[in-house]
C-alpha cells in the first residue's frame, strides 16, 4: 500500500497510536520496532482492543483485510504525517535549541491560543516518532502548528524539518548537550542549523534572538536578512529576578515598558517570554492578550516549576540537565531570598568524553556561588568531587530517598536539577 492509498485510510480512522496498551475505538496501530520490542507481536493484541486497522512490516501477522502491510513501519508513518501536513496546509512554527525549546512551545502556544486554534506538541513529543504523531493530529479545526523537534545525533533536525515543512521557525539557544552523540559543540551548532538550513532553502524566515551572537552568525551564514523590517524586533529585560520572573518588554525605542509578572522560575526565561512576544505580535495578537497569556502559563512536568509541600518549598527542574541549564539554574538560584537553601543535583548525561570537564566546572560554580548546603546524586558527581567533598554523595535517587526518610529535610527551599535518567523527579513526593 502507497502513502496515498494509507491516506485514505487514516481519512477514514484519523486516530493512531503506537501503543498497544492504549487503542481508542476506531483507530490505526503502527507496530513500531525498537531495541527491545517488536510492535508486530502487538498488532493482533491492538485489534482486539480497538483499533481498526494494524499497519505492520512482517507480513506474517497479517491474517485478514485489517492488516495494511508495508516495507517499513516508521517510514510508513513518517510519510503518512508528511502527506498529511501538505494536505492540511496551514502554518506551522518549528522550534529546536539546546534549552527552553519546551518552555518555549508552551508560551507561544498559550499566546498563539489568544488568536487561533493551535495544536503544539505535547509535552516532549519531538522525536523522529513524536514529531509525525503530533502531525497526525492536526485537523481542519486547527489553523496553526507549534512543533517543537529535539535532537541528539547530526542529521536529526534536517530529517524532522523534511516532514514538519514548518514556514518558520526558532532556535532558542545552542549549547553543550548530548555531547556523546553530536562529539562538539560545533556539533551540536550544525545539527541545531538544520533548521536554519531548511527554513532559507525554502525561502521561509526565523525569528532570532538578537542577543545571541551565536545563533546571529548562524544566521548569516545561512543568507538570512538580518534587518527589522520582517519581524518586530522586541526588547526584553528582567525586572525582578527573585523566586519568580518579573519580565518588561516592548517593541519600540520610545513605548512604555509592558510588565509580565510570571510563575517562570529563573531570569535565563526571559529570552522565551521574548520570543513568544515577538511571535505573537508578528500573528498579530493583541499585546494585552500575549501579556495575559505569559502571566497565566504556569510550568509543569519538572521544568522550573515551583512547589510548595508540607515541609519545604522546592524549585523542581529535573527533566534534563546539561552544563549550560545547570549553571544557569545556580546563578538563578542565587538570588532567591530564603533562610536555608540547599541543591540536590543530580549527573548530566549523555556528556560521553566531556563529561568529567563538564562536572567538575558546575562543581566549581556550586563551591563559588551555590548554596553552602547540597547532595550529589550519580556516579558522574561522585567521581568529580572526589572522597574530599564537603558535599553528600549519592549513588542514584533511590538512596537519596532512602536518606530523607530517615532524615527528612524541613523549612528549607530546595533546587532540585538534573538529567531526567538520574530520577530526582521523583523527589518532591517524599520532600
Amino acid at each position: 500500500m502507497n502513502t496515498e492509498q494509507l491516506y485514505d485510510v487514516f481519512c477514514q480512522y484519523p486516530v493512531v497510536t503506537t501503543d498497544s496498551r492504549r487503542c481508542p475505538e476506531g483507530s490505526i496501530f503502527f507496530a513500531l520496532r525498537g531495541e527491545t520490542f517488536d510492535g508486530n507481536q502487538f498488532a493482533v493484541k491492538a485489534l482486539e482492543s480497538g483499533c481498526v486497522r494494524a499497519v505492520v512490516d512482517d507480513a506474517t501477522v497479517a491474517t485478514d483485510e485489517r492488516f495494511i502491510v508495508v516495507p517499513d513501519v516508521l517510514e510508513a508513518l513518517q510519510q503518512l504525517a508528511l502527506y498529511h501536513r501538505r494536505q492540511w496546509g496551514g502554518r506551522i512554527l518549528q522550534i529546536t535549541g539546546t534549552n527552553g525549546k519546551t518552555t518555549t512551545k508552551e508560551l507561544v502556544t498559550a499566546v498563539l491560543s489568544q488568536r487561533y486554534h493551535v495544536l503544539s506538541t505535547r509535552g516532549n513529543l519531538n522525536n523522529h516518532i513524536g514529531v509525525p504523531l503530533t502531525l497526525l493530529r492536526l485537523t481542519a479545526e486547527h489553523n496553526f502548528g507549534v512543533i517543537e523537534t529535539g535532537a541528539s545525533h547530526p542529521g536529526e533536525i534536517a530529517a524532522l524539518s523534511r516532514l514538519v515543512q514548518a514556514d518558520c521557525g526558532i532556535i532558542t539557544n545552542v549549547g553543550t548537550a548530548h555531547l556523546e552523540g553530536f562529539g562538539s559543540l560545533d556539533g551540536v551548532r550544525k545539527t541545531k542549523g538544520e533548521l536554519y538550513d531548511d527554513l532559507h532553502q525554502r525561502s521561509r524566515f526565523i525569528f532570532l534572538n538578537a542577543f545571541d551572537d551565536q545563533l546571529l552568525d548562524m544566521a548569516r551564514e545561512r543568507g538570512f536578512a538580518l534587518g527589522v523590517d520582517a519581524v518586530p524586533y522586541v526588547e526584553g529585560r528582567v525586572a525582578e529576578a527573585g523566586l519568580f520572573l518579573s519580565a518588561q518588554w516592548k517593541a519600540e525605542p520610545d513605548a512604555p515598558w509592558h510588565q509580565i509578572d510570571t510563575h517562570l522560575v529563573g531570569a535565563y526565561n526571559i529570552a522565551n517570554v521574548r520570543a513568544a512576544v515577538t511571535v505573537g505580535l508578528h500573528f498579530g495578537v493583541n499585546p494585552a492578550k500575549i501579556d495575559a497569556a505569559i502571566a497565566d502559563y504556569r510550568p509543569t512536568n519538572s521544568r522550573s516549576e515551583y512547589r510548595e509541600t508540607q515541609r519545604n518549598r522546592l524549585i523542581v527542574d529535573a527533566y534534563n540537565a546539561n552544563p549550560v541549564s545547570m549553571t544557569a539554574a545556580l546563578t538563578n538560584f542565587q538570588f532567591v531570598d530564603a533562610p536555608r537553601k540547599m541543591a540536590i543535583l543530580g549527573d548530566m548525561l549523555e556528556l560521553g568524553v566531556h563529561s568529567q570537564e563538564e562536572h567538575r566546572r558546575v562543581l566549581n560554580k556550586l563551591q563559588t556561588d551555590g548554596p553552602a548546603e547540597a547532595w550529589l546524586v550519580g556516579e558522574e558527581f561522585s567521581r568529580a568531587a572526589g572522597p574530599d567533598t564537603p558535599y553528600r554523595l549519592f549513588r542514584n535517587v533511590e538512596e537519596v530517598k532512602a536518606a530523607l526518610a530517615a532524615e527528612p529535610l524541613e523549612n528549607y527551599t530546595i533546587l532540585i536539577k538534573g538529567s531526567q535518567g538520574t530520577g530526582l523527579f521523583k523527589l518532591p513526593e517524599v520532600l
